[in-house]
């Protein structure tokens, strides 16, 4: 009877002893796991013209220097980037070309994080509006504020009333497909400075910098709100892009322009922009 007493409770004691190591050590373990990371957004998210370029999805003008990746390898995170050139919030839901699922099919109940630039081509407002403002800049030979006297506050609320609900809407549908996930929505850096400008690299009228500065700040602060609706973080780049626009000196702007600069996707970030903006995005998330 002793004996068998002793063999009880040598069987008991190594039994506790196995359920205390997984305990201790399962959680460990799946800590250590990588972590499953989803990349959604446009040409900023991409990183379009920024080499090298990523040949599994060549319509999306995508690179594999993208902040992203810059992310993912900074945190070994296992990552699925879907960002894709020119893309708006309703390729979250659509196919954005033929052969291109619609970027929430990425996302699913086990994502871990999910990171965002998204907003800037919806209805053509923000873009549109460079390109407009160039326009009217060139046919005043940079002189007076042509696009604004032409266009005064439509792109902003365009913004206010068509941009900020497909923002959450996005948001949102990001939300439902991954519930438990971290997701984060950048800001657009700074692409002109707040007056004068360069017209000989970024044609764009002296008195409509301070105008378009006005509709960029509109809009980050639609991705602000939705962010805030929806629980997700905001990356705000405002103010550590400040001084890094277009019209700054190569190696020290983040955006390229469109005269005199390296990147064929002109008014886009280059390498050194894709680099800050994955740096504030792992500052704000407190990763890495």
């Amino acid at each position: 009877m002793h004996r068998r007493a002793v063999v009880s409770a040598a069987l008991v004691s190594i039994a506790l002893t196995a359920t205390a190591v997984v305990t201790a050590t399962t959680p460990s373990q799946a800590a250590k796991g990588p972590l499953r990371y989803v990349a959604l957004g446009d040409s900023y998210s991409a990183a379009s013209g920024v080499l090298p370029p990523d040949p599994s999805s060549p319509f999306c003008a995508r690179s594999t220097a993208n902040y992203p990746h810059l992310i993912a390898a900074k945190t070994g995170a296992q990552l699925t980037d879907v960002t894709c050139g020119a893309a708006e919030t309703k390729d979250f839901f659509e196919s954005q070309y033929p052969g291109v699922a619609p970027q929430l099919q990425a996302v699913t109940k086990r994502t871990q994080l999910i990171t965002m630039t998204i907003g800037g081509n919806d209805n053509g407002v923000f873009i549109g509006a460079i390109a407009k403002c160039g326009v009217a800049g060139l046919s005043t030979a940079g002189q007076g504020s042509p696009c604004q006297d032409m266009y005064g506050a439509s792109f902003r609320r365009d913004i206010r009333h068509k941009t900020y609900p497909a923002l959450v809407k996005a948001l949102h549908g990001a939300r439902v497909h991954a519930p438990h996930a971290r997701i984060a929505i950048l800001g657009y850096p700074w692409i002109l400075p707040k007056k004068n400008g360069c017209f000989d690299k970024m044609p764009v009228a002296k008195g409509d910098v301070p105008y378009l500065r006005t509709v960029e700040a509109t809009l980050n602060d639609a991705v602000r709100r939705a962010a805030a609706e929806t629980g997700a973080s905001y990356v705000n780049m405002s103010r550590v892009s400040e001084g890094h626009d277009a019209c700054r000196p190569l190696g020290v702007r983040w955006i390229e322009p469109v005269l005199q600069g390296t990147n064929p996707v002109v008014v886009h970030p280059n390498a050194l922009g894709e680099r800050h903006l994955a740096r504030r995005t792992l500052t704000v998330l407190h990763l890495g």
